[in-house]
């Protein structure tokens, strides 16, 4: 067969990691997720691990690892978290690379990325170097090969760009239509083709013969099918998806052709609902119908290699009609959803970043030669260490890099130099300057690189360098703030963070977390030394002292602290670095001393002292934590909304049915208090997995019905798919026990009238588990005559109708 068809997959999300704790804070905007990346994967990236097939009537039919039959990249700065926070997943995109290499004739279908999605031709030669390097080697160490293949950041090439990946070992990298300039035949030197305006045929590879004589394959996607995928309808059905790429093909007789799609990766769930299964059923319908081959780049390539040449428009790119001037300048591009606002900002903040890369370039260059032999080669190595940060390996590194052995200062001088080379480039993320204002998500992520940035700087040469960086953002406009320096100051300050301010946090959360001797907080581990705390009611007042380490650069602090608690949210505490024990001890005395007698006043006036004024509060835990933190504190105020609400809806309930009987609208107050009894007592239900009381169940419903009430979708909708989850779990592990069959089925019932929108991703997977497990030998033991077997077959039947599945 001549008719091939390659889907490409770009799976990227900006690093979103607070860059002092390296970690992703709590974001509100992805409730009932903790954060965006959270709420992708569970409406993307798991999703296409695990994608339905459907039937004519809309039941599950098979399910399959999309990632196994396509093209795909994942953003390193993604998989480094989806490794820490959903292994699930992250082991299944793993395996659909080794389930394409047998596919596809030993070619898997991942392919790497520049590491943090940088725009590269706007890049220095180093910096692109290293955003190979590092896409390169961590590619090999997730997936256990060399990458045939690298996604470019926005598709964002030139010539220069292309030479550093081809020199890496690069073979083909996947444009734009419109980034090609001129082809022409191999073997033809003088009989160039104008191709601009996106005519490039784009059903086969191409040559690029680079000024170096390094040369690379580039193959280009058809725009107006990829065009539709993103912005048109057509992964609202997988058929006609399938038919408009067979439609695709031309009428080149006697050669192969490739029709080939790459779009962003989050078009198949997140932006389109379903676009997973809309993909799955298109792979489906090629293949059970012989319509064309499915294959991907490196399959194609080997069996195809190129016939024609091809040059490329310099500096060009795939989301910017102007080649790269969306990161750099105010051309136009824009998301479009803020008519009048202008993007005058981009252009000042990418030369405040130049500048400060500029700086931080020439202190590296400076200071690193005194820890490294050779610095580039070290920093190109860093990402060994970004991979594992264990102990024994980050020695393996200076190991092999260091001038000798260092002291301890030393270690921690390298690898904060090695530390603010890595967040001087997460500091040129594309998005930052994508998106319509630079205080977006997105222009503040990229100003806290910067900031870490600069305080690595800071530390290591005892400059001051955030003042002037500050002086730039001042002159960088705002469509919301006015300029991009109180962006700075509202956003970007409030996270910066030291190891004492690590202290600090540790000292107001102990009151409510049960802290080891040693305590992982984030990237950084606290080893007690002392701790002491003294109640008096509701009062309580905490001494201690202890070793603060950042588990990232291996810089240590040792610390006393002091925090009194007066109930509620009503926390003052203070921290400083510790000088030496009798002053802790004369401190700690002063203290408790005033605390047993009840002179609070005395207290903080002592802790004012102690600790030079500087005091903080539970403004000052980071973000999860204060949140925790609230929600203890808010139990008793919420048990006592409860508790009112409660009495309302119980007292006033015959006036309530009165009202019902007569068709009367229920008259607000009543209607709040029963909706807020009814959701709190649906979630509180769900809580025990086991323990479900269906009358109570059932008794909600009805009251849920008759009373018109609005139910909290989300928060009910989440609880219940997850209690459906952890007992299909049950049932993977003892599949005989019909009792939870039996348990879950009345639950599907019983809630239908509520038209909840449940998750019941990975209950249906764990279903076909169960199918090719069990099924097959209960179906065997029910042929025999088993009476068991065949009530299991019934039950396991009605199951699959809830779960949308039919197995045959």
């Amino acid at each position: 067969m001549d008719r091939y068809i390659c889907i490409h997959g770009h799976f990227y999300q900006p690093p979103r990691e607070n860059p002092w704790l390296e970690e992703i804070e709590l974001q509100d905007g992805a409730y009932p997720y903790h954060d965006w990346n959270e709420r992708i994967t569970a409406e993307c990236y798991a999703p296409n691990a695990a994608s339905r097939i459907l039937d004519p009537e809309g039941k599950i039919i098979d399910i399959v690892n999309i990632y196994s039959k396509s093209s795909f990249n994942f953003g390193p700065t993604l998989l480094a978290w989806m490794a820490r926070r959903k292994p699930d997943v992250y082991e299944k995109i793993l395996e659909a690379d080794r389930l394409s290499m047998r596919r596809f004739s030993g070619h898997g279908s991942a392919i790497a990325q520049a590491y943090n999605h940088m725009i590269m031709p706007l890049a220095s030669r180093q910096d692109r170097q290293t955003q190979v390097i590092w896409g390169i080697k961590d590619f090999e160490k997730r997936f256990g090969r060399f990458p045939e293949g690298m996604w470019l950041p926005e598709t964002a090439a030139n010539a220069e760009t292309l030479d550093v990946m081809a020199e890496s070992g690069i073979k083909f990298t996947i444009l734009s239509p419109r980034q090609a300039k001129r082809v022409r035949k191999m073997g033809m030197p003088e009989n160039w083709e104008d191709v601009s305006g996106e005519r490039i045929d784009a059903t086969m590879p191409y040559l690029c013969r680079l000024p170096s004589g390094r040369q690379i394959n580039i193959f280009f996607y058809n725009g107006p099918i990829a065009q539709e995928i993103s912005f048109g309808k057509l992964l609202n059905n997988g058929e006609n998806f399938a038919r408009k790429l067979i439609s695709a093909f031309g009428s080149h007789a006697g050669r192969p052709q490739l029709v080939n799609v790459a779009t962003d990766g989050e078009n198949y769930g997140h932006h389109h609902r379903f676009g997973d299964m809309a993909l799955s059923y298109c792979f489906h319908f090629i293949e059970s119908n012989n319509l064309a081959k499915i294959t991907n780049y490196g399959e194609f390539l080997e069996k195809h290699p190129p016939t024609h040449a091809v040059e490329i428009f310099e500096n060009s790119s795939w989301s910017c009609i102007h080649g790269v001037e969306r990161w750099r300048s105010d051309c136009g591009c824009c998301s479009g959803m803020h008519g009048g606002w202008h993007q005058k900002w981009r252009k000042p903040l990418r030369n405040a970043m130049d500048r400060v890369k500029t700086q931080l370039d020439n202190l590296f260059v400076k200071e690193a030669p005194k820890y490294f032999r050779k610095h580039e080669d070290a920093r190109n190595s860093y990402i060994d260490v970004i991979y594992d940060r264990s102990h024994a390996n980050v020695e393996k590194f200076f190991k092999a890099h260091s001038r000798g052995n260092l002291g301890k200062e030393e270690i921690v001088k390298a690898l904060s130099l090695l530390e603010m080379q890595r967040n001087a480039m997460l500091m040129y993320t594309s998005c930052g300057w994508f998106f319509d204002d630079v205080s977006g998500i997105e222009g503040v992520q990229i100003m806290q690189y910067a900031s870490r940035a600069l305080q690595y700087g800071e530390a290591v040469s005892g400059m001051k360098l955030e003042e002037g960086f500050i002086r730039s953002l001042s002159e960088t406009l705002s469509n919301v703030y006015g300029n991009a320096a109180k962006v700075y100051e509202m956003y970007v300050k409030p996270s910066k963070t030291d190891l004492l301010r690590v202290g600090a946090h540790y000292s107001i959360s102990s009151f409510f977390e049960e802290y080891n001797s040693h305590t992982d907080l984030f990237c950084y581990t606290a080893k007690s030394e002392a701790y002491e705390i003294k109640e008096a009611g509701k009062l309580k007042l905490a001494t201690g002292k202890a070793v603060i380490r950042s588990n990232i650069t291996w810089e240590e602090k040792r610390v006393n602290f002091a925090v009194l608690h007066l109930g509620d949210h009503n926390i003052s505490g203070g921290a400083e670095d510790f000088i030496d024990d009798e002053d802790f001890m004369a401190m700690q005395d002063e203290m408790q001393r005033s605390f047993a007698r009840g002179d609070m006043h005395e207290v903080i006036r002592l802790m004012d002292k102690h600790f030079g004024g500087v005091i903080y509060s539970i403004w000052h835990l980071f973000k999860d934590e204060q949140r925790k933190v609230l929600n203890h504190i808010l139990h008793l105020t919420y048990e006592s909304i409860e508790t009112s609400y409660r009495q309302i809806y119980e007292n006033h309930y015959p006036i309530m049915s009165l009202f019902h009987s007569l068709h009367v609208r229920l008259p607000r107050p009543f209607s709040a208090a029963a909706e807020y009894i009814v959701n709190t007592d649906l979630k509180r239900l769900f809580d025990n997995a086991e323990r479900l009381d269906l009358q109570k169940l059932q008794s909600l419903v009805e009251e849920a019905v008759r009373w018109s009430l609005k139910i909290d979708s989300p928060t009910i909708s989440y609880s219940i798919s997850s209690w459906i989850t952890s007992i299909m779990e049950r049932i993977d592990h003892t599949p005989e026990d019909l009792s939870r069959f039996e348990l879950i089925d009345n639950v599907f019932k019983l809630i239908t009238p509520l038209a909840l929108n449940l998750d019941l991703w990975k209950a249906q997977n764990m279903y076909f588990m169960i199918s090719t497990e069990d099924l097959g030998r209960m179906k065997e033991k029910a042929k025999g005559g088993e009476g068991f077997a065949k009530r299991w077959l019934e039950a396991f039947k009605v199951l699959g109708y809830y779960l949308h599945i039919r197995i045959s």
